[in-house]
């Protein structure tokens, strides 16, 4: 996908972007090339690629939800950016907050957010077990792409969603994973399932929606070791 097909691609998604935001995506492709050579961000590197496989992909969770209505997200396990970045530079408005465990990956981010001079962008090292100590019920919306099993994800990432506000996982495949007893545990409910097809080259999507119906019990993430070895089905 090249740029020009990516615009006309995201305009279907009602996303029209000023001059100003098609450089900065540029620049944050230039960076992400330029720190692959130092560390391993992406397998994905090819111009085109990037801009099908990441930046379309992130800007996909607009299926789901209306961003413009939406203050704060939280972007659990973003790695190189997605889909924190480019969520922050297509919709300028949100105060952004993204964790993840590898610290170097939040060195790469740190000069992105620089380079790019984007504000209200702040980036925590951390586990979500640990964050979610201090930090609960405070996000719009909670997102990851990509990270772990819905099953696992749900776990890690309901208690920092406030109450009617939305967990978004971005996915490949369908996992069809059994996730009610979760939901009923956490509180969340599953609103909707979106499958879908990327341009061009047609691969599996699939977005789920959960709105947080009450608060999540204090005891909840557990350590990642119980998470992993038995989560919550």
């Amino acid at each position: 996908m090249n740029k020009e097909e990516f615009n006309k691609e995201i305009e279907k998604l009602n996303i029209i972007l000023t001059s100003k935001q098609k450089e900065q995506l540029h620049t944050y492709y230039e960076l992400l090339v330029f720190w692959n050579q130092k560390m391993n961000l992406t397998a994905i590197i090819k111009e085109e690629d990037v801009y099908l496989k990441h930046f379309y992909d992130s800007l996909t969770i607009v299926k789901a939800l209306d961003l413009t209505h939406v203050e704060n997200v939280l972007d659990v396990g973003s790695g190189a950016g997605f889909p924190g970045i480019v969520l922050k530079i297509c919709f300028p408005h949100l105060k952004l907050d993204i964790i993840d465990a590898n610290n170097k990956k939040i060195l790469f981010l740190n000069e992105v957010v620089k380079t790019l001079e984007l504000k209200d962008v702040n980036l925590i090292h951390g586990r979500c077990e640990e964050y979610a100590l201090k930090t609960r019920e405070e996000y719009d919306l909670v997102t990851a792409r990509a990270v772990a099993s819905l099953d696992i994800l749900l776990e890690l990432c309901l208690p920092f969603v406030k109450v009617n506000g939305y967990f978004i996982a971005l996915k490949g495949k369908d996992e069809n994973i059994n996730i009610q007893k979760s939901l009923q545990i956490l509180q969340g409910k599953e609103e909707q399932v979106i499958k879908f097809l990327l341009p061009k080259e047609n691969s599996e999507r699939t977005i789920i929606k959960i709105r947080k119906e009450g608060p999540t019990p204090k005891e909840y993430p557990r350590s990642y070791d119980k998470i992993k070895k038995k989560p919550l089905k």
